[in-house]
């Protein structure tokens, strides 16, 4: 029995890692000419998102687009926003609070950059504003805020056919949100049909021939079905659309990203294609239709930052759902908020992530008592289930009542070493998650050499350290095996350590801290079971 107990913990523990080995991560993106990359903690090239926002009606007039633009800054406690007057759009955004690498030769992280023109398209029945944006007047030359001030910009458009477009941004001196009103107001003489349209538009989706670091990257969509990641793989083969109750929308990666969210149903379908190495996702509004004198509002809620859990959640629509914390997730969220609790009184996140795993091991300490002593029983009835089976070796029934009855005599649960490992697996996958896609974990220091949680341990010390710990650990564990798979078990320590040089250092050390806990509470059960 404790041959396949052995067997179906190291399964699910190799599913875990061994899922990072055998399905790598996405490539990495190489920007286009102009553009501006943000970088990781190991100097690799993140990915660069652009959010091109659009106006869509159906209007029977030519605008003639004007050649010259000029840019409107936007500036808060933590990014800087740079529009164009082409289209009214975000053509940058700078977030002030996080760098590309550790250190202070790091530079702000650019999380859009819109290295062509803005699209401001008509309709369709003039396709040939799709390479001409239109020239917006704008209220405001620059804008800077603070704190918990309010302010908003306007860009306005008044077509020769009396339709008159106001893109009004609203912004908070402290937060990543924006909101997005589009306010389109009839002064014609004749009603207007159309619909209102976003694009979000990354430029960047071409893989690097060596692959990144990036386990996540790639469109979400939050619908009725629930949160969707779209393969960026399986988007080059077809398109794919989303048309029942999306709530939002946004394109991400490992740490950041950038989202629009629905206001009062303002979401009516999401199309997500690739077009040419160009990623789109085109928002559409429900059909408006204005008569002469009214006006109408559809709204949005921009999300640009990131992907901080407590900051997600505070946006509304689900938008938490954009970290993908896996079937854990449920586990993963309040390990996540724990970790994030006891940093705000340890200020250190190394330090966070031990007292956490002291306080998971206290609280399995009685399922592992109970486990470790019934291997400990299992263990001395070895040589009599040897006899057992010499005794009963061409009856098979005969062995198993016989094994059944001794187990009754010395009232042994043959499942006892097995089921408190499999409550505890839960727990363990969901940390993991936890940890490997915690944006506070990103180039927050621990102590000597490791300056970055996130990122693996330059020198390779404690991933070594938690395999020499795994090794005693596994020595000092009770074992019915025979001589020769105990033997092939002792390589366990090795695989780990292997899988472990590139984790992040934040994981690795929760394992290590783990391991030698568990070694302490071996050594006093054995010594409470010698006592007794």
């Amino acid at each position: 029995m404790e041959k396949r107990v052995l067997i179906a913990v190291v399964l699910s523990i190799a599913v875990m890692y061994g899922y990072s080995i055998l399905f790598p991560p996405p490539k990495q993106i190489t920007p286009e000419k102009g553009q501006v990359s943000a970088v990781s903690p190991q100097a690799e090239t993140a990915p660069v998102k652009t959010l091109s926002i659009t106006g869509q009606t159906s209007i029977p007039s030519a605008v003639k687009p004007v050649e010259t633009a000029r840019d409107v800054t936007v500036e808060t406690d933590v990014f800087r926003a740079e529009f164009s007057t082409l289209g009214g759009a975000l053509k940058k955004l700078t977030l002030k609070q996080y760098k590309d690498q550790v250190g202070s030769a790091g530079k702000e992280i650019i999380l859009i950059n819109e290295s062509n023109q803005n699209l401001f398209t008509l309709s369709s029945e003039y396709p040939g504003f799709a390479s001409a944006p239109i020239q917006y007047s704008v209220s405001s030359p620059n804008l800077s805020l603070t704190g918990a001030e309010k302010k908003s910009i306007d860009f306005s458009l008044l077509t020769p056919a009396g339709v008159h477009l106001i893109k009004r941004y609203t912004f908070n001196g402290s937060g990543y949100g924006i909101v997005l009103d589009n306010i389109i107001q009839n002064r014609s003489a004749s009603a207007q049909d159309g619909s209102l349209l976003i694009l979000l538009r990354n430029h960047s989706i071409k893989p690097k021939e060596e692959a990144g670091r990036f386990e996540v990257f790639g469109p979400a969509t939050f619908s009725e079905t629930g949160v969707a990641f779209d393969s960026i793989a399986d988007l080059a083969k077809a398109e794919k659309t989303y048309s029942k109750t999306v709530k939002w929308t946004g394109f991400g990666d490992k740490y950041f990203l950038d989202a629009v969210l629905s206001k009062d149903n303002s979401i009516s379908s999401v199309a997500i294609k690739d077009t040419n190495g160009v990623l789109e996702q085109r928002i559409s509004s429900a059909k408006i239709s204005l008569n002469p004198g009214t006006e109408s509002t559809v709204s949005y809620n921009l999300y640009l930052g990131p992907k901080d859990l407590g900051l997600l959640k505070a946006q509304g629509e689900g938008l938490e759902g954009a970290i993908d914390l896996g079937w854990f997730a449920i586990i993963a969220k309040p390990l996540l908020h724990s970790i994030k609790l006891f940093y705000g009184y340890l200020h250190n996140y190394g330090l966070a992530i031990i007292l956490i795993t002291v306080i998971l091991k206290i609280f399995f300490f009685p399922l592992t008592h109970k486990s470790y002593k019934s291997m400990k029983e299992m263990q001395k009835l070895q040589p009599k289930m040897q006899e057992l089976k010499e005794k009963f070796k061409d009856d098979r029934d005969g062995l198993n009542r016989s094994v059944m009855e001794l187990y009754k005599t010395h009232k042994v649960n043959p499942l006892g070493g097995c089921l408190p490992m499999v409550v505890q697996i839960p727990v363990f996958f969901g940390l993991y998650k936890a940890l490997m896609f915690s944006v506070e974990l990103r180039h927050a220091p621990f102590y000597f050499w490791i300056q970055d949680l996130s990122a693996k341990d330059p020198y390779y010390i404690t991933p070594i350290i938690m395999g020499a710990t795994m090794f005693i650990q596994q020595k000092m564990t009770p074992t019915n095996m025979d001589p020769v798979q105990a033997k092939m078990m002792l390589a366990l320590p090795v695989v780990f350590t292997a899988m472990f040089l590139n984790f992040p250092s934040g994981l690795v050390l929760y394992w290590l801290v783990n391991n030698i806990l568990t070694i302490a509470q071996q050594m006093y059960i054995n010594k409470s079971l010698k006592e007794a």
